[in-house]
């Protein structure tokens, strides 16, 4: 089960399972997924779909082998419009997930967030660093929601389920959704309409970006290992949000100009990753190269 499988990363999720020879079942509610991200697999009979909202108990007649918990409001418009619903995810969607997994005895995986590290004083922040997160910021309804999943899912793995939790750093590629508020996504809608490519505060914070591709690699190899987590998954790349504007608008042939615009609350400065512990665990690093991302997702956003 894919649950929040109609979004960007579950979409690829879903491709990437069934490629493996998985049946999969796949739920989303269609707040930020799309049924465009299914729309292939409509004859595939591996394939199951059911439009349903997480927060809300299901019940199902079927054993699972793997729940995969990807439902989120991950991007900053999408949390910042709905932050109860962002809360309820995190809190009440995930208990509902525990619940299916349990159910079946089934691995549990979970997509947390390298929000939950706030905004770091460590850098490269690995595991055993606890964050830098304000709980009363407009962005504490995302990063606090995956805190308390992380909370919620050891707490099911103390009483004996078998779970896996990744924090993912800054995914990007085919099928993000335009203007959703992510750096990528805005800065090529904004350079393939050689509008301004609007850069918050002065661009000097960084980010870590990593190819869908890697991404679904990295969370296969946790899944198979033998670590509850959390761990890492990302690409120890770190690139600062002006570099990434001006590359956009190189690999775009571009007539952008940059605009900056005022930084918002709480926006963290750095974001990097130690993948020490997915390196030695899983023999998982990233192979695609920032260049290569992002010509690849270019010639995505221009077909669609």
């Amino acid at each position: 089960m894919v649950i929040g499988g109609a979004g960007f990363l579950g979409s690829h999720l879903v491709d990437r399972l069934l490629a493996d020879g998985w049946s999969v079942l796949c739920l989303d509610n269609f707040v930020t997924g799309s049924k465009e991200n299914l729309d292939h697999l409509e004859d595939e009979d591996a394939f199951t779909f059911i439009e349903h909202d997480i927060r809300r108990p299901l019940e199902l007649d079927v054993e699972l082998t793997v729940v995969w918990h990807l439902a989120s409001l991950a991007s900053p418009e999408a949390y910042l419009a709905k932050p109860i619903e962002t809360l309820e995810v995190g809190s009440l969607g995930t208990a509902n997930a525990l619940e299916l997994a349990r159910k079946s005895n089934a691995l549990f995986v979970f997509t947390s967030t390298s929000e939950v590290y706030g905004d770091p004083e460590v850098s490269p922040q690995p595991e055993t660093y606890r964050g830098n997160v304000s709980p009363t910021g407009p962005r504490a309804v995302y990063d606090e929601s995956k805190r308390y999943a992380e909370a919620l899912t050891m707490t099911y793995h103390r009483d004996g389920l078998d779970v896996r939790i990744a924090r993912i750093f800054n995914t990007y590629g085919p099928r993000l959704q335009p203007g959703d508020g992510r750096a990528v996504s805005n800065f090529i809608r904004q350079a393939l309409a050689d509008e301004p490519v609007t850069v918050y505060g002065d661009g000097s914070q960084t980010r870590s970006f990593c190819y869908v591709d890697d991404m679904i690699d990295g969370l296969i190899a946790l899944s198979k290992g033998d670590l509850p987590g959390p761990m890492n998954i990302g690409n120890p790349d770190e690139r600062t949000i002006l570099d990434l504007a001006q590359l956009v608008i190189d690999k775009t042939g571009s007539s952008s100009e940059i605009r900056f615009l005022p930084l918002p609350e709480d926006d963290p400065q750095r974001r990097l990753p130690d993948i020490s512990l997915a390196r030695e665990h899983l023999g998982w690093e990233p192979k695609i190269s920032l260049d290569d991302g992002i010509e690849r997702t270019i010639s995505w956003f221009e077909q669609i």
